[in-house]
């Protein structure tokens, strides 16, 4: 490819071959995509999340549901020429799982990043030369459940910014362009909560050409931040989930277009997940995208706190008491399993960032002090039906 000449990448979010997804992954691989396997054919390097292990037989005990795919659905990889592993589902079949899955990457020739057999590998960047570009990825997630890797131990690139940071500025000297995409934040609202944009900033500052996130389910929006795109979440991908509520059932590529004069552009590329696979979106929800987009994006300079409180007065009591209430009915019937729901509240980063905010404005009085433009919008992202 001439150096001279434009050259894309997309980048995607979570896919998984689970639920109704699993058979048509497996018997017609590529057609999951519809009529976004030509952007993805034309692409000259394409990203995806692998949110499963693709092998294994005993699954582990923890907070949340544990997805597993099978070799048999490796075919439908074949548009992508990189996965990113950090995730919370990679090791949702242990180590025997997560050796047999990067082994059959390997074998299809897809390069992987984000996970390894200790904290050195599942660190290590990606580099790559994209159309006479230098460029490298880096991937982290929150290592939910325990998984972050250790010195000696496998597991993933677990919540650091701090070394993220160092990693990019050690990539930079190198002379490289790079595109950091982390898997982080609270599920299935419209805003990231202060601790993810305060991360994702921090590797703005760090020289990030990129930050892109996924793990929300549902599409977030873009923040420019100095001149650095900040995406916030993607939504799903090829993921199914058994549910009509329409911004689980809706989310975005990323196209990243290195143009003739040597610069970055940055595109989304909004599509729709349906049971027979995906479509790009048209009509009425195709001209609504941008505005949606724009009422994502646009409280996320100065107001983005509003917006997290808006998230927290749609929660308030009852939110928390049906969750509580929830664990400890798993609790009574499987202990391991409710033992692994609390620990992950605890630990994990996005819930323990959730109910840390939660007490601290609730002993003060102050959830129900949000703006209604938050609030409503939270409530939408729950309530709404296709």
């Amino acid at each position: 490819m001439s150096t001279s000449a434009s050259a894309t990448m997309l980048i995607a979010g979570d896919l998984a071959p689970i639920r109704k997804f699993a058979p048509l992954m497996a018997s017609a691989p590529l057609s999951v995509y519809g009529d976004l396997l030509p952007l993805l054919q034309d692409s000259a390097l394409n990203i995806v999340n692998l949110e499963c292990a693709l092998s294994g037989t005993q699954s582990v005990v923890k907070s949340g549901t544990v997805f597993r795919g099978s070799p048999e659905h490796l075919p439908s990889l074949a548009p992508f020429q990189v996965v990113t592993l950090a995730n919370n589902h990679v090791f949702d079949y242990g180590e025997e799982g997560f050796a047999d899955t990067c082994e059959l990457l390997s074998a299809q020739g897809i390069k992987y990043l984000g996970a390894g057999k200790n904290r050195r590998q599942a660190e290590e960047p990606l580099r790559l030369d994209f159309a006479g570009e230098k460029i490298a990825l880096l991937n982290f997630c929150e290592g939910e459940d325990c998984t972050a890797a250790g010195r000696s131990s496998p597991g993933v690139f677990g919540w650091s910014p701090q070394r993220a940071c160092q990693l990019i500025r050690s990539l930079r000297q190198e002379g490289r362009q790079v595109f950091v995409i982390v898997h982080c934040g609270l599920e299935y609202i419209p805003f990231p909560p202060p601790y993810v944009q305060n991360a994702f900033r921090r590797l703005a500052r760090a020289g990030a050409a990129a930050v892109i996130g996924h793990h929300p389910h549902v599409p977030q929006g873009i923040e420019y931040y100095h001149g650095v795109p900040l995406v916030y979440s993607l939504g799903n991908f090829a993921f199914y989930q058994e549910t009509k509520l329409y911004y689980r059932k809706i989310g975005y590529l990323l196209r990243v277009t290195l143009g003739k004069d040597r610069r970055w552009q940055f595109e989304p590329l909004p599509y729709s997940i349906e049971d027979d696979g995906l479509h790009r979106l048209t009509g009425a929800c195709l001209e609504a995208f941008p505005a949606l987009l724009q009422r994502l994006s646009a409280p996320l300079p100065k107001n983005n706190a509003q917006a997290w409180h808006g998230f927290l007065k749609y929660y308030g009591l009852a939110g928390f008491q049906e969750e509580v209430g929830r664990i400890m009915a798993v609790l009574s019937e499987d202990p391991g399993k409710g033992l692994a729901m609390f620990r992950n509240r605890l630990l994990t980063k996005q819930h323990s960032e959730h109910w840390t905010a939660f007490f601290n404005r609730g002993i003060n009085r102050q959830l129900s002090d949000a703006p209604d433009w938050a609030w409503q919008l939270n409530q939408e992202y729950f309530t709404k039906h296709v």
